[in-house]
């Protein structure tokens, strides 16, 4: 299969190669979406519309069902399938399944861990101000599209 621009939404059962390169060491970040309640109960928002300037991200399905907006297309990744997220690129996730979802999250290259390590040290001290947020985001190169939520919970029927 030939490669495809990095514009374009791509999702790759296990044993495909993903197009774009894994270079540097590889941090590796689980993230478990849950749905409680009743099978139709609205799924969780995985994250805002964001980008990153300076890595690529890589979700590969372990568990239950995805969906994904990846620039203006939408793409559904179950267990042993990977949704590239090229860098540049506004992208969401969420669960859309009935039942538990877990990730293995791939960002590449490494540094990108320090992002969320910083966050934990300042949560850890209380309530954050957006200003604070937007500054932290901006030195990690990540933009952050918080006014997307209500879009996208009202579009895909999900809960943040």
């Amino acid at each position: 299969m030939a490669p495809r621009s990095s514009s374009q939404a791509r999702v790759a059962s296990a044993g495909c190669a993903a197009w774009g390169p894994l270079h540097g060491e590889r941090r590796r970040v689980r993230r478990r979406l849950r749905v409680g309640g009743a099978p139709d109960a609205a799924a969780p928002l995985g994250a805002p519309l964001h980008r990153h300037s300076r890595e690529d991200e890589y979700s590969f399905v372990l568990e239950g069902r995805i969906g994904a907006r990846l620039g203006d297309q939408v793409v559904f990744a179950e267990p042993g399938e990977l949704v590239f997220k090229p860098r540049d690129q506004w992208h969401t996730f969420w669960n859309a399944g009935d039942t538990e979802a877990r990730l293995l999250e791939i960002i590449s290259p490494a540094g990108f861990e320090r992002y969320f390590e910083e966050l934990v040290k300042l949560f850890a001290a209380g309530p954050l101000s957006p200003g604070v947020l937007a500054e932290v985001a901006r030195r990690y190169g990540l933009e952050v599209d918080a006014s997307s939520v209500p879009g996208l919970v009202a579009e895909h029927g999900l809960i943040v």
